[in-house]
């Protein structure tokens, strides 16, 4: 009997209702497991692979494709150059964490630069002519045309990080606001009441979160925030120097800084050791992203982490659902997710 329904099996390929109704799920279902959906429970995954394996069903990886207008392909867009993507480590530890989560898929990623408005408008080109069944879309000005134009395109899309608090794309960020104040409180119970902030770009909702929860934590201590102390970056090494510079001259006395990232610590630790400054003897130094910068630098860097890699995976999970999700984008925007995942600092000499 045994050969006999593995000869039944091999003249005609099971169907995908037939899984489906071997399971006791519904077709959409089985399709959500066999696309890697995190939207399934694990007791129904295990169904639901048991009467795959039970059934020796094949999914046919090209006809499902062409049957659901999919291209089984995703774009990571970065709207930023490409020598800032390769010099800043956020951006590759991003890059791993959705790489990490696409190898379980059968998708492809492709990896989209829009720096410039010559490359935005290429990339339009191309998203209207739906190459790609969904975008990543990393680091996001508020003033970014970019998400408004994939809502338009009824595209899938999740970002990395609201453009404000009312965003309207499924989002997946850190909590800056309580990275920001933790950075402040580590500072502040070493005694520490000078304590200047070197911002990231303030059209980025996050750099503007973690400049929140600086005044958030001298409020809380008492302390009147000096804005004379506050000096916006770009999240560069440059922009570090420069804020740095300006700092000094306006606030000599000032005995802490918090940066709004490793990148740009390293720039302002530059500027207070050409001024004679001893870290952390004269000045405490606190970054933002926790990256391999502040493990190399000397001192070592204290600096608050944020799970880029989770993040990234999490962002991938997210856009999976959305893309398995068949309702119209108009449907799905009633139930707009913004998963925020946990900081921490770690202390090290630098403070």
């Amino acid at each position: 009997m045994a050969g006999h329904g593995a000869r039944g099996r091999s003249s005609r390929r099971p169907t995908l209702e037939e899984v489906a109704a071997r399971a006791g799920v519904g077709r959409g279902t089985v399709s959500r497991v066999i696309n890697g959906s995190p939207r399934v429970s694990e007791a129904t995954r295990a169904a639901v692979q048991a009467a795959v394996a039970e059934l020796g069903y094949v999914p046919n990886t090209a006809a499902r494709a062409l049957a659901a207008n999919r291209t089984n392909a995703i774009a990571m867009v970065v709207p930023e150059p490409e020598t800032r993507f390769f010099a800043e480590p956020y951006f590759s530890d991003m890059l791993r964490g959705v790489g990490s989560a696409i190898t379980h898929t059968e998708m492809q990623l492709l990896l989209i630069f829009a720096g410039s408005d010559r490359e935005r408008r290429r990339l339009a080109q191309y998203l209207a002519a739906h190459r790609v069944d969904g975008v990543l879309l990393v680091s996001v000005h508020a003033d970014d045309p970019l998400p408004d134009l994939l809502a338009q395109l009824e595209i899938p899309a999740v970002i990395s990080g609201p453009r404000s608090a009312a965003e309207s794309l499924t989002s997946v960020d850190s909590d800056n606001f309580g990275g920001g104040r933790q950075a402040v409180e580590h500072l502040l119970s070493k005694g520490h009441r000078t304590i200047a902030h070197i911002t990231g770009r303030l059209d980025v909702y996050g750099a503007q979160r973690r400049a929140d929860g600086y005044r958030a934590a001298l409020r809380d201590a008492g302390i009147e925030a000096d804005e004379l102390l506050v000096e916006p970056g770009d999240f560069t090494e440059e922009g570090g120097r420069r804020a740095m510079t300006r700092l000094l001259a306006r606030r000599p006395g000032l005995d802490a800084v918090f940066a709004g990232s490793d990148v740009t610590a390293a720039g302002a630790r530059q500027v207070l050791r050409e001024a004679g400054r001893r870290i952390p003897d004269d000045v405490a130094l606190v970054g933002y992203d926790d990256s391999a910068i502040a493990h190399h630098m000397d001192p070592p860097l204290s600096s608050v982490r944020q799970p880029i890699e989770e993040m990234g995976r999490a962002m991938f999970d997210l856009l999976l659902a959305d893309i398995a999700d068949s309702r119209p984008a108009t449907s799905r925007s009633l139930e707009r997710r913004h998963a925020v995942l946990p900081t921490q600092l770690v202390a090290r000499a630098s403070s």
